[in-house]
């Protein structure tokens, strides 16, 4: 543990610039003096008089929760991510008097992001957006949430805790605390100075720790937003007008770099896509709303990531779980801020040169995506995952090829390390090694160059040939290559080559949805899921086996939830050969149903 640490550090170390050293350096003596009793954090009375909450307009929540889970938060239920309640409650009873930076969490049993999640207090949210649809009264719902936010800030005083540890979920507290301030309208003013006391600490401490230099990405944006929150609430003061003009203008910085040109996420993320634009638009609508500022420059490339994310929906609304998720919610789970949605015309092939996939379409029943971007967001790569040249595939918006998610972050650093592999993504695997080096669970070096050769409309369809460079590092160097054939009538062949020196093992896989029936019928194997059924074999004389649920190697695994891990079939194909005569040719086809 102490080394993994060390290694960490140095990572950071090696990569900082003078800025951030002297940044990092600055964080370090706040912590020192912080435990010693040192630093003023409390606000003053004044700041917390001349509070604005009352005569704040919210921005407008859209969405809903199904009127059973809204009972089951008046039950005592909060958001737990697969983990055992029990364990986090004896988590936060053991770590609540303890000073924050004293908490390791890769020592404790449960996995730092669930308990974080409980308190992130969303659930409260849900309840106050939709307590007309619980069943119970509304003043019942309001009452809840006032006694439950008003325990949760007397049981988690600051800096004490392991809730103060990440400044993001400072940050997304915040909404949550005003929001309440706007919908509790029997708070004594004892009640609304605590939760304005605890919102203004919230925003202090997220204005000296913010993730800033090689630590940015959609941490910063979450900080961002709860300044811009905490800003408009204490905008009477000096100190929360420096707040609001710092969030507005890191956001504004921010922007282009967390949202490509062509709308997808520089961290190589769906999932974070989607959390960061709801941040924005909360943002947004705080802003607008209450005329503190105009964020119509903001707009175009907002609704360039809007349109990239429709490209990969699902006709329900899902898309695939490329790239790390941790099921985290700008607002709340089944709750976003209103945006407007754009308009997608059909088009057969859609290209994001930026983030590098293209999405083919070619008729209503076949959806395939083909990755050739870039491992992450530089310089850590943190939320990206090795798979260059990996495919996913769907029928009628049904998942057969998938990409098999995340699981989980923290404890499990084995079940990490796969999830986040090469080997558990619809690509080539050489010599059992990653596209690029895993140096920790979020930090990767070597990071591969992946590119798009030709992409071209042929007789019969569509082709596209891309190739990465992750394998070059090998003492025997080895390039990737992959082209793809799509024909208008929906059948997909996928020829793998190699360019380099000496004998390797390659190793193919196709990960299927843990839905899918999968039997060999010949030299081919048929795929089966709702009365949908495809194809998939080798062309050139080679076999694949079904492989489901194996620990020795890790394959056959799919996480549909953070936290959740299910047994699922991949078709693998193994080899070793010269890098000359290695090849894979599949043939994919869409069979009558």
């Amino acid at each position: 543990m102490i080394a993994a640490n060390l290694k960490f550090y140095w990572l950071r170390l090696r990569n900082a610039s003078i800025a951030e050293l002297s940044d990092r350096l600055r964080q370090l003596l706040l912590i020192h003096f912080l435990k010693r009793g040192n630093i003023q954090w409390a606000p003053e009375e004044s700041a917390i008089a001349h509070a604005r909450s009352r005569d704040i307009l919210f921005p407008e929540i859209t969405g809903g929760v199904d009127p059973p889970i809204l009972e089951a938060i008046l039950q005592g239920r909060t958001f737990y991510l697969s983990t055992d309640p029990r364990k986090l409650v004896e988590f936060q009873k053991n770590t609540s008097t303890v000073f924050l930076d004293d908490i390791n969490p890769q020592a404790e049993p449960v996995d730092i992001r669930c308990a974080w999640e409980a308190a992130r207090l969303q659930h409260l949210a849900i309840l106050m957006a939709c307590s007309d649809r619980s069943g119970f009264s509304s003043s019942h719902c309001l009452e809840f949430v006032k006694f439950h936010l008003c325990k949760w800030i007397g049981e988690n005083p600051f800096p004490y805790g392991a809730h103060y540890m990440s400044v993001m979920e400072s940050g997304l507290r915040i909404p949550v605390f005003l929001y309440a301030l706007t919908n509790l309208k029997d708070l004594s003013r004892a009640e609304a100075d605590r939760i304005l006391s605890s919102l203004y600490v919230h925003a202090w401490w997220i204005s000296k720790r913010l993730s800033l230099y090689s630590s940015l990405g959609n941490h910063t944006i979450a900080e961002a937003a709860g300044l811009v929150f905490g800003g408009v609430v204490f905008q009477n003061t000096e100190q929360g007008r420096r707040w609001l003009e710092r969030g507005i203008g890191l956001l504004g910085q921010e922007l282009p770099h967390q949202i490509l040109d062509d709308g997808g996420p520089a961290e190589q993320s769906l999932g974070y896509h989607r959390f960061v634009l709801d941040l924005y638009w909360l943002v947004i609508g705080l802003l607008e709303l209450n005329r503190i500022s105009d964020c119509s420059e903001w707009k175009p490339r907002l609704m360039q990531g809007e349109k990239f994310l429709r490209r990969f929906e699902d006709g329900h609304g899902h898309y695939p779980a490329i790239g790390d998720s941790d099921d985290g919610h700008a607002f709340a789970p089944g709750l976003h801020p209103k945006c407007a949605v754009p308009g997608v015309e059909w088009e057969t092939v859609t290209h994001f040169p930026d983030t590098g996939y293209t999405i083919f379409r070619p008729d209503h029943d076949v959806w395939l995506s083909f990755d050739h971007g870039p491992l992450g967001m530089p310089p850590f790569y943190n939320h990206g995952h090795a798979d260059a040249l990996s495919i996913v595939l769907s029928k009628k918006d049904t998942p057969f090829i998938v990409d098999p998610g995340t699981y989980r972050y923290n404890n499990e650093p084995r079940w990490r390390r796969y999830f986040k592999s090469t080997r558990c993504h619809n690509t080539v695997s050489i010599d059992d090694c990653d596209q690029a080096y895993q140096e920790t669970g979020f930090v990767w070096s070597h990071p591969y160059r992946a590119r798009l050769h030709q992409a071209e409309e042929t007789e019969r369809g569509y082709m596209l040939e891309a190739s990465h460079d992750g394998y070059e590092r090998l003492k025997k160097p080895v390039r990737h290559h992959r082209t793809l054939f799509i024909n208008g009538n929906g059948t997909i062949r996928i020829l793998d080559t190699f360019t380099g020196k000496g004998m390797h093992d390659f190793e193919l896989n196709f990960h299927l949805h843990p839905e899918v029936i999968a039997f060999r019928k010949e030299n081919r194997w048929i795929l089966v899921r709702d009365q949908l059924k495809i194809s998939l074999g080798s062309l050139d004389g080679k076999s694949f086996r079904l492989v489901k649920g194996q620990k020795e190697p890790i394959l056959g695994w799919y996480s549909p939830a953070y936290g959740v891990k299910v047994e699922t079939g991949v078709l693998t194909c193994r080899i070793r050969e010269d890098v000359g005569r290695a090849a894979f040719t599949t043939l994919i086809r869409m069979e009558g149903d």
